[in-house]
Parts: C-alpha cells; structure tokens; sequence
C-alpha cells in the first residue's frame, strides 16, 4: 500500500469478515473495519461484480471516498473461491489490493498498470528473486487453483489451446470483450490454424458446476475437443502450439512458459510487447521483457501471505506452499486404507493424510503399510497390550506386504523426540515400489534421486538453500537435546551405533551386520584414531535391542548431541544409519559398509554391497538433497494442520512453535515402556 493511501478501508461486506484476507490486508498495511467511511477512509470493495462492489460503488457515490478494490491473487488455493466456501472455507493465499481499479479492468490504469508502465526495473535482488519465482512456478506445475491431476493422460501434443472462461466474469466485460468475442476467438483460431487439432480449455468453475462457460460439446466439432479434465495449465501448455485467451490467466501462465498468446480482450498482461494483441491499448506502448513482467505482476504487486509464518512472503514461498497441499490433495484423494496401524499413531496419521484414512480392510482405498511389511502383532490387532509395544523396524516377525501395497515410513526431519516415545512425524515417506531402507527393490526415491541428477544447476538453488539452512540451525532426525563430550585434537572417527532388527540392518548389510563388527572394522583401519561410539537413542533409552560394550572406542557418548559430534568428527563410519547421511550435509567424509539410501552414487567411500542400479547417475550432493528432502517425503505442519514445504519444517524445528503430544499419547507412552521392559523380563 503507498505512504499516501489512507489506512483505514471500511466495508460493509460479509466476505471481508474473513479473518484471513483482513490479517493479509493489515500485514499490507490496510486496516479493514466495518462501517461507514469518515473523512479520508477508503471503501473496500471486492472486485467489480457481486453485492459487495455495488454497495461499495453506492457509498463511493454518495460520500465520495475512494473505492480499495481487492481481489484474489494469481495463486488462490486448492480451489476455487466458490468451491473452497461450500467446503467449509479455503482461505487465499495472497490478495491483489488496488487503489486506482481492478487489474482486470482496462477502462483506466489500475495500479498495476502503472506499475508496469513506470517502474524502472533496474533493481539487481528483484530480478534475481523474479527469475528464482519463475523458474519455480513454471516447474512446480502449480495454478490459480491448484488441485489438478498429474496422473492423467495428457492430449497428444501439437494442438491449438483456446481458452474458455466463465460467463459474466468482469475481466471480459471490463476488457473491452463479450460473449461474442469467443465466437469469433475460435473461428479465428480455426481460420489461422487450417488443419490443426482445437483443444477448448474449460474454466474449473465450468466443470465443477458453479458457472456456465462459453464453449460446450456443441463447439467440439471440426477437429476441436473440449478438455474438462483438471490437467494442470503447464501440461497444456507445453504441448500447444499456439494459445488464444480472451482474459484469462492461462494467458498470463502462457508467457511464462515462453509462449506468445493471442488475447482477445484487454488483460494486464497484454499491450507490453510479450502477446498477440487484438484488441490493443493505446496506452500501453512499453515494451517489457518477460522477467519485467514477472517483477511487477508476481513479485511487487500482489501481497502474498505465507500461512505458517503469519506474515507477508515472496511469491516462490506461495509455489511451494501450493505444490505442497496440492501433492497432499492428489495422494489423498482415493483414500487410504491402514489396517492393524499402531492405536496412537492413528490420530496423527488421520490429520497427516488429509483426513482420507480407514484403519480396516477397505478394498476401494490404497492399502497402507508401516515399514518393509506387516507385523504379526499388526495385522487384525486393533487393541490389547501388543498394538502397545513398540514396533520392530523388520525381523522375523514380519510377513510381506500386500500387493500393491504403499510403504509408509517417518521422513528425516521426523521430529523434536522419539517416534518410540510416541512424539508423531513431522514427515512422512510414501513409496508405491519399494521403501528408502531397503536396497534389495527399486524404491521411488531411487527415482527421484536420478531425476534430480538430470537438472541443471540453476534447479538445484532451493536444494542448496535447505541444505544450509538445516546445517545453520543444526537439525537431525529427532532433534534431541545432548552433552556435547571433550573432545581431543586427534584424528575423530565418528561411529554412530543403530538399532539391532533395523530393517536398514537386516536387509542393506552383508559382511558387518552388527554395532560390534562396525566398530571393530573402523578400528582396524584407524588403528590410532580416537574413535568415539553415538550408541542410537532408541537403544539408550531401552526401547530397542542392540547395545554393545564398546571396547574398541575411546568414547562412548551417551546421549551426547549428534550434530555436535558431526561437527567434531573427522569421518564418519556406518552401516546404514542416517547420521551418515547428515554428515555427509555438512562435508564430512562417510564410510559405509552396508547399502542406506545414500550410498552408491559416488558420494561416499562405499564398502558394502551396493546395488548396480545406482551406478547408473553421479548426482552432485545438492541433486541428492533435492531428491532425498523435497522430492520424496510430505511435510505436514501441526500447527495449521496442513501440508506443507519442508522449508516450513526446517522453521519450526528450529523456532518453533511445537505441538505437544496429547495427554492420552503421553498415557500410552508410558504404557509402551512398562510393556517392553516386561517383553525383555519374558524373553
């Protein structure tokens, strides 16, 4: 908002009573209070069209107080406004607030138009920040509404993309077009195009039944279809040849994906040199680049507001927040089936997977499984002490998944606490082939580490950026607090010590198996080293088999900090534990001498049997990053309650704010350990 604006906007809508869009408005420096405009108060109005503009018109009319015209920014939400409010409300993301007319209006300049008329562009960080939230939308896939499938059949490309749009909506009215105008639009595109296939876009208010649109079955004929799949914008546009709008976004998408529309109307994005103008602005004669543009309309004229810090964003914190949910929301959608999951970790696993999970046998649903298969105490226990004790990672006891099944498993920034000690995930994996701890399948993230290791270095920035991040604030998986020990000056070989039946173990390892033999073994080869032994925290704090005298060390560190030894530590000696992967963020050199997820890809000092498959790629650190915490787990944050970026969890298990375990989960964790220290008593 200008120094010269007034601060107070009243408003005499119901709409503007969201708590959301008046906390983004007041972070933009607009107070939104209802009532009656005094003496150099605006009147906020929402858009053009609806109750709310024409009594915000009526009172500009009568006491001559400046209309505020606010409007959902280019990245909403999930859905649309109309199907988010039948849902029970899906707030936006960001808000467009202007004091000179609505964007889409091309009677007079809005804001934005003068924006992009004057603004010299010449600002190093804002173009640098513009290209950085380019490069990301145009990957992410991401729209205005952004619940769309990627698991759709996309058309065959080398067709010609015409856009439909609501009937009535005000950018064609307040544009310069009407309903005629998409008659002749697709006669147009037709005549230009002789021969060519016509894909009719609808508008996903068409297609949910909110509004009509212009173009229907009728007008798929001569070689035109009409397309109502929710296939995501990008996808559309990348197999179009050419793209004709009246107003739409698409158009606005359309350039960013280094295409050069041709529109119809009079939308914000057009008359600056990057379209096909057909219905040009005398007015509008400066010729932008793209990135110029993107600086104005993406980056410095709308208000983007980031939900999980309560506070004003760049555009490319909104992308990820969206691509996020949107990941969230397809996964989710079919539902999931958990039967025999652990009591306790049914609530969280409910509010992680968007509510869409039945803990029975539900033919109709994916079908979960915790960890490399089904525990014999799991299956078709939904009570008593045994759905109590804590769950083995793998061993004897298991039974192989179902087929087709989906392994779930915590991520690698889980928590502030142990899983064992019922502290629920931060993040979680998902896997449709196989699970990052075993080596002996292919498993998704194998995938993502090798698409990862095809991107070009500029993709890899956000990989980058977390990886320091993590580094700074000195994450691990668990986040315990620890003694940091005194350390000598020697040569500091770090063995970190796992759980005896780790499914990592049993199924990554061949000639050292065991905490004994990975110590003896690093012995050997640094017979004068200090060596000290990190025994695994769940195996400090009596929950799970696998402690050792430890003679070989100089040092045992009981419940030190991990990172501190990281940071202390020389080298790093594993079997399959993540500690190697986290010494490896922070540059230190890793010995492995079993198979974990890290290893293989030339990053390491590999000593174990590693799977020929994975000497396919050499992905630079930055792409395995990119692969191991963007790509490959879900984030969710606790605090909102909703999917998230991982950056949001970097945030919160540095800061906070945390969400501590429910009572009855303290109860059961309690119970936990009784059983299993009455579990160890009996064998």
């Amino acid at each position: 908002m200008p120094d010269d604006g007034a601060r107070v906007a009243r408003f005499v809508s119901g709409g503007f009573l969201s708590n959301r869009i008046r906390r983004i408005a007041w972070l933009a420096g607009v107070d939104l209070q209802p009532g009656w405009p005094r003496d150099g108060e605006w009147i906020a109005a929402w858009g053009h069209d609806g109750a709310s503009a024409r009594r915000a018109e009526a009172i500009s009319g009568r006491t001559g107080a400046p209309i505020l015209r606010i409007e959902d920014a280019w990245l909403r939400s999930l859905h649309p406004g109309r199907t988010s409010r039948l849902r029970g409300g899906e707030a936006p993301l960001g808000l467009t607030i202007d004091r000179d007319g609505a964007h889409y209006d091309a009677r007079q300049p809005s804001s934005l138009e003068r924006l992009l008329a004057t603004h010299p562009f010449d600002d190093g960080d804002l173009i640098a920040r513009t290209r950085q939230a380019m490069e990301e939308w145009a990957r992410s896939g991401v729209t205005k509404y952004a619940a769309t499938r990627t698991d759709l059949v996309a058309p065959e490309p080398g067709y010609v993309l015409v856009v439909d749009q609501t009937r009535g909506d005000a950018s064609i009215r307040l544009g310069g077009a009407s309903e005629a105008t998409f008659r002749e639009m697709l006669a147009v595109a037709r005549e230009e195009n002789p021969g060519a296939r016509i894909l009719i876009k609808s508008h996903p208010e068409t297609v949910a039944g909110h509004r009509p649109g212009h173009y229907t079955q009728a007008d798929a004929t001569h070689n035109a279809t009409l397309e109502t799949r929710s296939i995501p914008p990008a996808t559309l546009l990348s197999g179009a040849i050419r793209v004709y709008t009246v107003s739409s976004q698409i158009g606005f998408e359309a350039i960013l994906h280094d295409h050069r529309p041709v529109t119809f109307g009079q939308p914000f994005y057009a008359g600056w040199g990057l379209d096909d103008d057909r219905m040009p602005l005398d007015r509008r004669t400066r010729k932008l680049t793209r990135t110029q543009l993107f600086a104005g309309a993406l980056v410095l004229y709308p208000h983007w507001y980031n939900p999980h810090r309560d506070r004003l964003c760049d555009p490319v914190d909104v992308i990820r927040i969206l691509q996020a949910r949107a990941r969230a929301w397809r996964e989710d959608t079919p539902g999931w089936s958990a039967p025999g999951m652990r009591l306790w970790k049914r609530a969280p696993l409910r509010r992680f997977l968007s509510g869409r999970v039945v803990f029975r046998d539900d033919p109709k649903r994916q079908r979960l499984v915790w960890g490399t298969g089904a525990t014999t105490a799991d299956v078709g226990k939904d009570a008593g002490s045994a759905a109590l004790l804590p769950r083995p990672s793998s061993g004897s006891a298991h039974a192989s998944a179902p087929a087709g099944s989906v392994r779930i498993e915590d991520g690698f920034l889980r928590s502030r606490g142990l899983g064992a000690d019922l502290i629920p995930p931060l993040s979680l994996v998902l896997d449709r082939q196989g699970l990052y701890l075993d080596p002996t399948r292919r498993s998704d993230l194998e995938d993502a580490i090798i698409r990862a290791a095809g991107l070009p270095p500029e993709a890899l920035g956000r990989a980058r950026a977390l990886r320091t991040a993590i580094a700074a604030a000195r994450l691990s998986k668990y986040n315990l607090p620890g003694a940091v020990p005194d350390l000598p000056d020697d040569r500091i070989i770090l063995v970190p010590g796992q759980v005896a039946d780790d499914a990592s173990v049993r199924l990554g390892t061949s000639d050292v198996r065991d905490n004994a033999g990975l110590l003896r073994a690093a012995r050997t080869a640094h017979p004068e080293a200090f060596l000290v032994y990190k025994p695994h925290p769940d195996v400090e704090a009596g929950l799970r088999e696998g402690a050792i005298d430890a003679a070989d060390a100089d040092l045992v560190a009981h419940e030190a900090d991990p990172i501190a030894l990281i940071e202390k530590a020389h080298e790093v000696w594993t079997m399959t534990s993540l500690l190697g992967f986290e010494a490896l963020l922070r540059g230190r050199r890793v010995v492995t001498l079993g198979a974990p997820f890290y290893a293989g890809w030339g990053l390491n000092d590999d000593r174990g049997a590693i799977p020929a498959r994975r000497r396919v790629v050499r992905p630079s650190l930055d792409a395995l990053v990119q692969a191991v915490m963007i790509d490959y787990p879900r984030y969710f944050d606790p605090v909102i309650g909703t999917a998230c970026p991982p950056e949001v969890i970097v945030h919160r298990l540095a800061h906070g704010p945390f969400v501590a375990p429910g009572r009855i989960n303290r109860l059961l964790a309690k119970a936990q350990g009784v059983l299993a220290s009455q579990a160890r008593i009996w064998r």
